[in-house]
């Protein structure tokens, strides 16, 4: 592993803190980017503005005209906590505005798979809708939107993924990711998408007189939930995400959420009051997935969609056991996985550019997270598969990926598929997670093809773990109040939370946990004696190393004392 401390432009942190910004967070930000004291302004009003997401405007009419005519509407959602969220905010949002007739469906992750299919949009049609929304998906539903068009139905597509070579012929598209669109925020989530076509909506039926702007429903109390869809879906936090992310924990930790997810907060042990985007994308966001992964979606959105708290909360705690389950299966096939993953090379040699696995054991509800636990301990692109349950699929597999920075994984699939016609059947994802399926005769072939493209494209720097720091802390910045400071603040992917690095003495060092697999330390940071954990570590420690952490609080019987928690260790050459 190789450390590096981010460089901080001296004289934009200099004016953050010039600002009123604390000298510890000026610094910070200033290393993330930041130069003016404007760019950390959260308020609505600086949210870029819908009429410049395109197809906004068509969608909005679209929608506008449906409730107008008491059309019925259906909702297309995908079965992750981005889809879920979409679908609740779609939901509330469409009611809020006066549609009278809206209904959801997800996909079952299994029989269905992902996205608008033409069964899908069969079944919308039998349930009498009129216009089709799909929400987190839907760009690549080229079938599918085809199939619901002949079926009578006007089709509206929100979505965030990458378009493939062909757009689907929907009567309107909002997609960041479409081409001609110039909207600045490309990392906008789905339930992100949904949001902003909800305040086009709203803009539209006020030009038509349905309400003025004193009159006109508040769409503030869906922030919530665009923010945990947006942290959950570890898109990169730009500016425009970071707003609508620091919106949404303001209302949490004011109390003003819906019943679910102040009851998923009850059923993790989490207090609301004091939420984070740790909170989102660690507790709240896993117990959401879940449903999706090993049981129905439909129960995590009518977990956000209930007003009814007894409901909420026992809908939460279906969602907590479901999770437990999640972990157990994960445990277990984690360890094949890695296993398998480490066979494919020797303790001596490095692993290979890119990593393939596949068990007919394996559960196809926690590929993706298993993917990327080996993509975290090995740093190579990681494609774990399992074998499909669908009826009539049992010879596929579906694969999920996860990769490292510098290599895009859909365009490294699309290069396998145009390499090895017939190999992959389906992909479809971003630059760093994507899904696909393969004929499992054809798996050998996949795995060779995916590290043939591994090998062209990763250079020895790339393959190379690297670990961004923001340098040495001040002793007087080890304090729990300071802790608490930070963790408050929106952090998440392109705008990492504070980690920090520098040469450490350990004094002591011991193994704890039930399974032995945290290293407990002692560690003297400037002449300092502190508290530190290195979860998932079992490796001794040399005395002096260069250490990466980051900073928590840990509380025993009434005392906070801050920990160091390592997540990285570069050692000094003898």
């Amino acid at each position: 592993m190789k450390i590096i401390v981010r460089d901080t432009p001296p004289r934009s942190a200099w004016a953050l803190e010039q600002a009123g910004i604390h000298p510890l967070l000026a610094r910070l930000y200033a290393a993330r980017g930041v130069c003016t004291p404007g760019e950390l302004d959260d308020a609505l009003a600086r949210l870029l503005p819908p009429a410049t997401l395109h197809g906004t405007q068509e969608a909005a009419r679209l929608l506008a005209d449906a409730i107008a005519s008491g059309q019925r509407i259906v909702i297309v959602a995908d079965y992750d906590c981005d889809g879920a969220t979409a679908c609740a905010v779609a939901v509330r949002g469409l009611r809020l505005l006066g549609a009278r007739h809206v209904d959801y469906l997800v996909p079952d992750r299994v029989v269905d798979g992902y996205g608008l299919t033409p069964p899908i949009a069969r079944r919308v049609h039998a349930r009498g809708a009129d216009l089709l929304v799909t929400v987190d998906n839907g760009i690549a539903s080229v079938e599918g939107v085809r199939e619901a068009k002949a079926l009578g139905l006007a089709v509206l597509v929100t979505d965030h993924h990458l378009p493939g070579p062909e757009l689907p012929a929907a009567d309107a598209i909002v997609n960041p990711n479409q081409p001609g669109c110039t909207f600045e925020s490309k990392a906008l989530a789905g339930v992100g998408v949904v949001f902003y076509v909800l305040l086009a909506l709203r803009a539209e039926l006020r030009a038509r007189g349905a309400f003025d702007t004193a009159s006109q429903p508040r769409l503030e109390p869906l922030l919530p939930l665009v923010a945990l869809g947006t942290v959950a879906d570890v898109v990169r936090l730009d500016a425009n995400n970071r707003r609508l992310v620091a919106q949404g924990l303001k209302r949490v930790r004011a109390g003003a959420m819906p019943m679910g997810m102040a009851a998923l907060f009850t059923a993790a042990g989490r207090k609301a009051e004091q939420a984070t985007t740790f909170d989102f994308g660690f507790a709240l966001g896993p117990r959401i997935n879940a449903a999706g992964r090993l049981a129905d979606m439909t129960l995590g959105i009518e977990c956000l969609l209930t007003d009814d708290p007894a409901h909420a909360l026992a809908l939460a705690r279906q969602l907590d056991a479901i999770n437990r389950e999640r972990r157990e299966i994960e445990g277990g096939m984690r360890d094949q996985a890695m296993l398998m993953a480490e066979s494919l090379f020797d303790e001596s040699e490095a692993p290979p550019p890119a990593v393939s696995v596949f068990d007919p054991d394996f559960h196809e509800g926690v590929v993706g997270i298993v993917a990327s636990r080996i993509k975290d301990k090995l740093h190579r692109p990681t494609f774990v598969f399992a074998a499909s349950s669908a009826p009539g699929k049992e010879h596929e597999l579906k694969g999920s990926g996860r990769s490292i920075a510098g290599f895009h994984l859909r365009d490294a699939l699309d290069l396998v598929a145009k390499r090895h016609p017939g190999v992959v059947l389906k992909f479809g994802g971003h630059a760093m997670a994507a899904g696909c399926t393969v004929a499992e005769a054809h798996f050998d072939t996949f795995e060779r093809a995916f590290a043939q493209v591994a090998q062209e494209w990763l250079d020895t720097a790339t393959l190379t773990r690297r670990l961004e720091t923001d340098g040495p802390l001040a002793p007087e910045y080890l304090r729990a109040d300071l802790v608490d400071l930070l963790a408050r603040e929106v952090w998440g992917q392109g705008f990492a939370p504070p980690t920090f690095s520098e040469e450490l003495e350990v004094l002591n060092q011991r193994l704890v946990g039930e399974g032995k697999n945290h290293l407990s330390l002692k560690l003297l940071h400037r002449g300092q004696p502190v508290d530190g954990i290195w979860f998932g570590h079992t490796e001794p420690l040399p005395r002096q190393a260069l250490l990466a952490f980051r900073l928590d609080v840990n509380e025993w019987r009434g005392e906070r004392r801050v920990q160091l928690v390592v997540e990285g260790v570069e050692v000094n050459p003898p």
